[in-house]
C-alpha cells in the first residue's frame, strides 16, 4: 500500500513538472514564431530576401517558424483528448526533426557565406572582386540551400513510412511524450498485435542518431569556419595596407557575425544534445533529466527569437551609426574626415559596428 502511494505521489509530481514544461515551451515557441516571422516580414518588406547574405538567414527563419508552429501544436495537444492524437503527435515529432536538422544546415550555410565574404575581402585588398567569383559563390549558396531542405526530408522518410506502417504511434501521446523530443517507443506497444516493437525501437535510435550526427557535423563545420575566419581577421589586423573606415567596418562586423551566430546555435541546441546523450546512457528519469528538460524547453525552441534579436540589434546599431556618420560628414572638414578614416583602422568599437550599414547598403 505504501509503495502504491509513493508511486502515485511520484507520478503526480512528474505531471506537475511536465505541466510547467508545457507552459515554458509554449512561451518560448510563441516568442520564436514572433521573432522568425518578424525577420521574414522585414526581409520581404525591404525586398532583400534574395540577396546572397540574407537568403540563408531568410530560409533559416522559415525553418525556425515552422518548427515553432510544430511545437505550439504539440503543446496545445498536450492534455487534450483529440481524435488520432497519437498519430498526430508521432508525425509532428518527425516533421519537427526535419525542421531542426534543416536549421542546423542553414546556420552552417549562413556562417559559410560570412566566411566567404571575409575571404573575398582579404583576397581583393582594394581590388574589385570579379563577377565570376561572386556568381560562383551565389550558385554554390543556392545549391547549399536546396540541399539543406532536401537532405533532412530524405533522412526522415523511413520514420514516416516505416513508422506509420508498423503503427509506432500507439500510445505516443501518453506519459508526456508529445511535448518531448525523441520519445522512445511506448512499453505498452509490445502488447499490441499490430505494432512491431523491434522496428519502432530501431526507428527511435535511427532518428536520435540522425539528430546527433547532423548536430556534430554542423558543429564541427562551424568550428572550422570560425577558426579560419579568426585567422583571416588577425591577418587584417596585422596588415600594413591602408583600409578605409567602411572597408574596416565591413571586416569587423563580418568577423563578429561569424562569432555571434555559432554562440546562438550552441546555446539553443547544446542542452538538447546533452539530454539526448544522457537519455542514451541513463534511460530512467532522474533529477538530471528534469534539469535538462527545463533547459531544453527554454533553449531548443528559442533559435527564432535569438536570430531575430541578433539581427535587430545590428540593425539598431546600423541606424544609430548611420546618423552619427551623417552628422560627422556635415560638421567635419575634409582634413578631419580623412584623419578619422585613417585612425579608424584601429580596433575602435564604434567603427566596428558600422559594417552592418555598409554590408546592408551594398547587398540589399
Amino acid at each position: 500500500m505504501a509503495f502504491l502511494l509513493e508511486a502515485s505521489t511520484l507520478e503526480d509530481n512528474w505531471a506537475l513538472f511536465f505541466s510547467a514544461i508545457q507552459w515554458i515551451q509554449f512561451v518560448m515557441a510563441t516568442l520564436s514564431v514572433i521573432g522568425s516571422s518578424s525577420l521574414i516580414a522585414y526581409a520581404v518588406f525591404q525586398n532583400i530576401q534574395k540577396s546572397p547574405e540574407i537568403r540563408p538567414l531568410f530560409y533559416l527563419s522559415f525553418s525556425d517558424l515552422f518548427l515553432g508552429i510544430c511545437w505550439l501544436i504539440e503543446v496545445l495537444l498536450y492534455g487534450t483528448s483529440a481524435v488520432n492524437k497519437d498519430t498526430v503527435c508521432y508525425n509532428l515529432q518527425a516533421v519537427g526533426q526535419i525542421f531542426y536538422i534543416s536549421s542546423f544546415f542553414y546556420t552552417v550555410n549562413y556562417i559559410w557565406y560570412l566566411y566567404k565574404e571575409l575571404r573575398m575581402k582579404h583576397n581583393q585588398r582594394g581590388q574589385s572582386t570579379s563577377s565570376l567569383v561572386r556568381d560562383y559563390t551565389c550558385h554554390l549558396g543556392q545549391i547549399a540551400i536546396i540541399l539543406s531542405s532536401l537532405i533532412p526530408l530524405l533522412l526522415m522518410i523511413p520514420v514516416f513510412c516505416v513508422g506509420n506502417a508498423n503503427e509506432c504511434f500507439h500510445n505516443f501521446s501518453q506519459s508526456h511524450r508529445c511535448i518531448l523530443m525523441h520519445s522512445p517507443p511506448s512499453p505498452m506497444a509490445e502488447y499490441l498485435p499490430s505494432a512491431n516493437t523491434s522496428v519502432c525501437s530501431t526507428l527511435y535510435f535511427y532518428g536520435l542518431s540522425i539528430f546527433l550526427a547532423s548536430f556534430l557535423l554542423s558543429l564541427l563545420t562551424i568550428v572550422v569556419l570560425l577558426i579560419q575566419a579568426q585567422t583571416l581577421y588577425k591577418k587584417f589586423v596585422k596588415s600594413t595596407g591602408f583600409l578605409g573606415s567602411e572597408q574596416w567596418a565591413v571586416i569587423r562586423i563580418v568577423e563578429q557575425r561569424v562569432r555571434f551566430y555559432p554562440m546562438a546555435f550552441f546555446c539553443c541546441w547544446g542542452p538538447a544534445i546533452i539530454l539526448s546523450i544522457v537519455k542514451l546512457t541513463k534511460p530512467k528519469d532522474s533529477k538530471l533529466h528534469m534539469a535538462l528538460y527545463v533547459l531544453q524547453a527554454l533553449t531548443a525552441s528559442s533559435q527564432g527569437v535569438l536570430n531575430c534579436g541578433v539581427y535587430g540589434w545590428t540593425q539598431y546599431k546600423f541606424n544609430q551609426l548611420k546618423q552619427e556618420a551623417r552628422r560627422d560628414a556635415d560638421t567635419q572638414t575634409p582634413l578631419l574626415s580623412s584623419q578619422k578614416r585613417f585612425y579608424s583602422r584601429g580596433p575602435d568599437p564604434l567603427a566596428s559596428n558600422l559594417a552592418f550599414a555598409t554590408n546592408t547598403s551594398t547587398e540589399m
